[in-house]
């Protein structure tokens, strides 16, 4: 007998292609991180699709259908690809209180614009093991809780909070606002990182792969924390910066203060 009103199965890389395949995982409340959409199309099916998903807080890329082409396994996606998340996104507030609840200074990294899956699944994995309070992504120009992120995260995404915000920005000034330092990573930074205070609650930020902070971001940071290199390269990629701070942070709020 045919199974009547299961939702559509994501692959394994977490797509799901087709109109009504998507209409039935919007219907279903299956996690979504992006929905890309046909550019130019003014089908009534794929707007429909575009305000439901804004409707639930879904990002709605409009690309071409070219790229489309490309991230399609089936050729047949009708102008329209999901891409479903591993998990459900956690609030800010989720985080302030997870530390809260272990009685600890909040230590939370803040991704700006960190693009590839790859070092964003790297970060996750490192600020788990560190035991970081969360991590946080904007909406847009980022990866998401994607199935590759999953992998290579080696499964850290199952246990540790990301939450996902329209403005960075404006997320760092509450975060201030609320007593939490601001640390930036940059290689023209100030502030040595071995001279840093990072027992406090501290928000440390994680520039792109290209461009690293964004003037805005870099403007919120209440430190530049600069990171020693003594080869001839002068910069980590992103993920391997994240740990090498994080675990400075671990270092120091391992360390006894002296009485």
């Amino acid at each position: 007998m045919r199974e009547q009103n299961r939702p559509p199965e994501a692959g394994a890389d977490g797509i799901i292609e087709g109109r009504n395949a998507v209409i039935e995982a919007l219907r279903a409340g299956t996690p979504m991180d992006k929905i890309y959409l046909a550019k130019g199309e003014t089908d009534a099916t794929l707007g429909h699709i575009a305000s439901t998903a804004r409707g639930k807080g879904i990002v709605v890329v409009e690309t071409d259908r070219r790229k489309l082409d490309f991230m399609s396994r089936t050729h047949a996606h009708q102008g329209v690809i999901a891409m479903a998340a591993v998990r459900e996104y956690a609030e800010v507030e989720d985080i302030l209180a997870a530390a809260r609840e272990k009685g600890e200074a909040p230590l939370i990294v803040v991704c700006d614009e960190l693009s590839d899956p790859h070092n964003l699944g790297a970060v996750i994995r490192t600020a788990e093991c560190a035991g970081a309070h969360g991590v946080i992504i904007p909406k847009r120009r980022s990866a998401g809780l994607t199935a590759v992120v999953a992998k290579t995260s080696a499964g850290a995404v199952s246990y540790l909070p990301v939450a996902r915000v329209p403005n960075l920005t404006a997320l760092l000034k509450d975060l201030k606002a609320q007593g939490l330092w601001v640390y930036g990573t940059a290689a023209e930074g100030s502030a040595p990182l071995y001279q840093a205070d990072l027992t406090g609650p501290a928000v440390i930020v994680i520039g792109s792969e290209g461009e690293g902070m964004s003037r805005l971001v870099r403007e919120q940071c209440d430190f530049l924390l600069s990171i020693p290199m003594r080869g001839q390269v002068n910069s980590l990629n992103a993920s391997a910066a994240a740990a090498v701070v994080l675990y400075e942070a671990v270092r120091q709020r391992l360390t006894p203060k002296p009485r």
